[in-house]
């Protein structure tokens, strides 16, 4: 990871030089330990895999501003040790950046996290930052990505410009980690189609604006394609694997969300050219809150989604022609509790996904979240059949400080 380490070096040569001549730094330090139980319905497909799964995972952060805070360093190292998943046992830098603004401009360098997006279900133009998939299914969590970054906001919108020197490759599950593909991913055998492989330097950029009730933005990104490609093979064993291939793409984006009253409306989607084929995706939906529900504080949201590839279900994604609906319980108390609950249903296959998601504080350092993902009546066509034995309970208690 030299592209990384010289990122990060940079950085923090550029904070420290600086703040050598700026006054005394105040670093504000937090973080959180948070041990995990999961508990499997079904026994799993491959025999090193067992019916439950205990881990902890940390993060710590490291924040300083100063110049009035115009001028910041942040540093955040996580860390997961996992009971049974050699490949789930790893350490990211999710961030380690030194970031100055300058009237309407801003500049980052270092190791950053950045989120494209406004739809529930799947974020399709979320492309910066590398899925970390032992970490959840679902998409949301990433590892962190080198770059350099220039924004300016002027009065007809906010333009981002990103320089994205080192590639991260996607994580998977080991044979005995859950949940997975039936067939393990051979990262060993990992292809690019840049000679440069991982040093190949990818590059976005991104334009943002409010008009009137629209929030709308458009992006391009040019480089590695995050999701590989995941082509069939043999290891040193004569076993079959997947092989990762990361094909060169250019995408155009967009996302849009319009807010009115206790509406909702929300769109993404892409144009892609990769290996020599272009393709659309797209997804789009509503949401309606019911605020102060029988006269308490509690809001109710209802969420309706639909998700569209052109060229058909496939593994970079394996929502083609889906339906997502869910609701959304907000009682607005103090312990900030949440939850949601949904279906996504696959209007080919008619495969179904079940999800919860229930968190709640605890006093003023504990934090528990419960999560739970079934699937039902998935064939064997569909890309999820993998996961169709996999569903799963998942306990999560952080301890913040």
């Amino acid at each position: 990871m030299r592209s990384t380490n010289l990122l990060a070096s940079a950085a923090a040569f550029a904070a420290l030089a600086t703040a050598a001549t700026a006054e005394p730094l105040d670093v504000r330090v937090r973080g959180y330990v948070e041990p995990e139980l999961q508990a499997f319905v079904e026994s799993g497909s491959q025999p090193e895999q067992r019916r439950w799964n205990a881990s902890v995972a940390a993060e710590v952060s490291f924040e300083s501003f100063w110049d009035n805070s115009n001028q910041w360093v942040i540093v955040k190292p996580f860390a997961r040790w996992d009971m049974r998943d050699g490949n789930r046992t790893h350490v990211d830098m999710r961030e380690a950046k030194y970031a100055r603004a300058i009237d309407n401009w801003e500049f980052r360098i270092g190791i950053d996290k950045v989120f494209w997006g406004v739809t529930e279900a799947v974020h399709l133009v979320d492309i910066i930052n590398q899925t970390d998939l032992v970490e959840s299914i679902d998409g949301e969590e990433k590892l962190g990505q080198p770059m350099v970054m220039v924004s300016t906001v002027q009065d007809f919108g906010t333009f981002t410009g990103y320089l994205l020197p080192y590639f991260r490759e996607r994580t998977f599950a080991s044979r005995s980690g859950r949940p997975s593909l039936d067939l393990p991913v051979d990262e060993t055998q990992t292809q690019y189609e840049s000679g440069a492989k991982q040093n190949h330097i990818d590059f976005a950029l991104r334009y943002a604006n409010t008009f009137d009730i629209w929030d709308v933005g458009l992006g391009y990104f040019q480089g590695t394609n995050r999701a590989p490609l995941l082509l069939p093979g043999l290891d040193a064993g004569g076993n079959l694997v997947l092989i990762p291939y990361y094909a060169q793409a250019k995408r155009i984006s967009t996302d849009i969300q319009a807010t009115s009253g206790a509406w909702l409306y929300k769109f993404e989607g892409f144009w892609q050219n990769q290996v020599g084929e272009q393709h659309l995706q797209a997804t789009g939906g509503i949401e309606y809150t019911f605020y102060s529900i029988f006269d308490t504080a509690s809001d109710v949201g209802l969420v309706a989604e639909y998700v569209w590839d052109d060229r058909g279900a496939n593994m970079q994604n394996p929502f083609a022609n889906d339906v997502f609906l869910a609701l959304r319980w907000t009682p607005n108390d103090a312990a900030s509790t949440a939850v949601l609950a949904g279906t996504t249903v696959d209007l080919d296959t008619q495969a179904l996904g079940f999800s919860i998601e229930a968190q709640r504080r605890f006093g003023e350092d504990y934090f528990v979240s419960l999560e739970g993902r079934f699937f039902a009546n998935v064939p064997r066509r569909d890309p999820l059949y993998s996961f169709s034995d996999d569903s799963f309970v998942q306990l999560r208690i952080a301890r913040y400080f």
